[in-house]
């Protein structure tokens, strides 16, 4: 019996987290009104209290996530053992990747399956939408190497049961998601689910069957989706993303899980969806107008969530299927890149707000994602109203009536506005400390080095996300604002390896950012020199903006922000490392790791 939440869990979950984050944002703007006010109310003084609502509003929702997740957390459920009776198609979408590391990955995914005794129901289909023909050709060169590999056979190599499948699209009309869609059409007929992965996806065996036997066991279930551990991080800012991924996201999926019910998310990889569900409800249309707005929908896992959903099928995140992996970004250039991408895409979906016959929660997702990335520009509204606020403040009237013989002081409200920014700050830090005093409960962090390594890598990451948050603001800022402006972004092919930078680069990426940050420290200290030392941890890291760019993409390595996937090298990465190094040669660039038993060197 798989366990799921019942529709009456996941709406008693979403009106608590909505009423706890309305009642912290009103509380938070009411306090900031009267702290605005005491000097005599103006116009401004709304426009700041609103914002501090919408901010504070959103903390909290992010916050209470994890307190959904503390709070329905439990025990995973045993492994189903029942027999697989169905075919699955295994979907590997290239795009300019290097060909001999990707389909290094499906070898190792095969091994996997292979001792398990289940390779005989799958298939592997490596889906190419490089546009490169230099590298289409050493895609062609190496799925012939693999598929000489695992022909291990007389009758696999005489193609009586082919399992390995390729083919390269000459034009990439509507991206991965197209490409997916080309398959359903062409080739789901003869596949009852299918895995849909990322070129950087990898998967334990294990893993893959229960999510087949849990959607056996689940006739309405349309879309299973895992929670990817982030593998593979060698950077300062890699690590400490992979660290958080690791530690947080558990917790905040097991949360989201619990809000979503059966209309979950879809990330658009490293989930199972069944074959006919998927075909008959997710054909994406395009958009009318050009890009940004229109053409082809970018963000289109959630959408496709979204179509599941309203044909009545279960969308569901099962957050205990470890076992999933991906690869993230090396250095903050490469993150505002993609999230560029995702910038558009989830904009892109106030196109998809009123679609007809979407379930109220599918809407709400859409507007959430749209608020994720409008948020970093009430920050910015935010600043700028306080400067103009203090530099436009009326000097105090102590004698406000004629003849008036003593004076009268305005009522002091600092305090309010010092209990705002410490609630903030505390929404941010709190999920965090809660979450790692639940791991110290649950023996969780011995995963992550012990509780002195978990508590140094929580403060580490915690310290490197306050210098990077208003490097990573200003990207989103312009990001939104190249959208709003018209400005397509393209889908540009992510960037491998081990993400390390040169000065120039960063300072290339990374001046005018500090630019702003010379303006905004100016400007207070001009206009508004109260407000200096709140704006300090703000204009100091933009100032040195090239400086923490560049740094952050210097190599790191264990023990700080230790993982378990360091601690105890899965099977299936061990595998792609030895596979890779046997094809070609050389290693693929991994984290030193005193643990990593099984390590492979050039």
């Amino acid at each position: 019996m798989i366990r799921t939440t019942s529709s009456g869990g996941a709406l008693s979950a979403r009106a608590f987290a909505l009423l706890v984050s309305v009642g912290l944002g009103a509380g938070a703007a009411a306090l900031f009104l009267q702290f605005g006010a005491a000097d005599g109310y103006q116009v401004v003084d709304g426009v700041r209290a609103a914002l501090v609502f919408i901010t504070t509003f959103w903390l909290a929702w992010g916050a209470m996530q994890s307190v959904e997740g503390l709070i329905s957390a439990r025990r995973a459920p045993p492994p189903l053992v029942t027999p697989i009776t169905t075919r699955t198609a295994i979907l590997m979408p290239v795009y300019n990747e290097d060909p001999a590391v990707v389909f290094a990955r499906v070898a190792a995914m095969d091994d996997a399956l292979t001792r398990l005794g289940l390779a005989a129901h799958f298939d592997f289909a490596i889906l190419s939408d490089t546009q490169d023909e230099r590298v289409g050709a050493e895609e062609e060169r190496w799925f012939v190497h693999l598929w000489d590999d695992r022909a291990q056979d007389a009758r696999l190599k005489a193609g009586k049961k082919a399992r390995f499948f390729y083919r390269r699209r000459p034009r990439n009309t509507g991206r991965k998601a197209g490409n997916i869609q080309d398959f359903f059409e062409t080739s789901g007929a003869h596949y009852d689910f299918a895995l849909i992965l990322d070129a950087d996806s990898l998967m334990e065996g294990e893993t893959i069957a229960e999510m087949v036997r849990r959607m056996q066991a689940a006739p309405r279930l349309g879309l299973l989706q895992t929670l990817p551990r982030i593998t593979g991080a060698r950077s300062r800012f890699g690590r400490a993303m992979q660290f958080a991924a690791g530690f947080y996201s558990p917790v905040f999926a097991q949360g989201q899980a619990a809000m979503q019910g059966v209309t979950g998310p879809f990330w658009g990889h490293n989930a199972l969806v069944r074959v006919r569900a998927f075909a008959e409800s997710c054909a994406l249309p395009e958009l009318s107008g050009p890009p940004p707005f229109g053409g082809h929908i970018l963000s289109h896992d959630y959408v496709e969530a979204a179509l599941l959903a309203r044909a009545g099928w279960s969308v569901r995140l099962d957050p205990d299927l470890t076992g999933s992996f991906e690869e993230g970004p090396q250095n903050m250039i490469d993150f505002a890149k993609r999230d560029r991408r995702w910038c558009q895409g989830n904009l892109q979906h106030v196109r998809l707000l009123s679609a007809p016959g979407l379930r109220a929660w599918s809407r709400f997702v859409f507007f959430q994602g749209i608020l994720s990335y409008i948020a970093p520009l009430f920050w910015v509204m935010f600043l700028a109203s306080n400067l103009y606020a203090t530099a436009t403040a009326p000097e105090p009237d102590f004698f406000p009536e004629p003849f008036q013989l003593f004076p009268v002081f305005p009522s002091d409200q600092t305090s309010k506005a010092v209990g705002v920014a410490v609630g903030v700050f505390g929404l941010l830090v709190l999920p965090k400390v809660l979450i790692l005093l639940d791991a110290i409960i649950r023996g969780r962090v011995e995963g992550f080095g012990g509780r002195f390594m978990a508590l140094r890598g929580m403060l580490s990451e915690l310290l490197m996300s306050s210098i990077n948050a208003p490097i990573m603001l200003m990207w989103q800022t312009r990001a939104v604002l190249q959208v709003l402006m018209g400005r397509d972004g393209g889908w540009p092919a992510q960037t491998r390896g081990d993400g390390q930078l040169t000065l120039p680069d960063a300072f290339a990426a990374g001046w005018w950012i500090q630019l702003w940050g010379g303006a905004v420290i100016f400007l207070t200290r001009s206009l508004a020199p109260d407000l200096m030392l709140w704006v300090l941890p703000i204009g100091v890291p933009l100032v040195l903006a090239p400086l923490v760019i560049w740094a952050s993409s210097q190599p790191s390595a264990p023990p700080l922000f230790l993982t378990p996937e360091e601690t105890c090298i899965p099977q299936v990465i061990a595998d792609h490392r030895r596979i890779v190094t046997l094809w070609t040669g050389s290693a693929p660039a991994a984290p030193a790791s005193a643990a990593d038993a099984v390590e492979v060197t050039a």
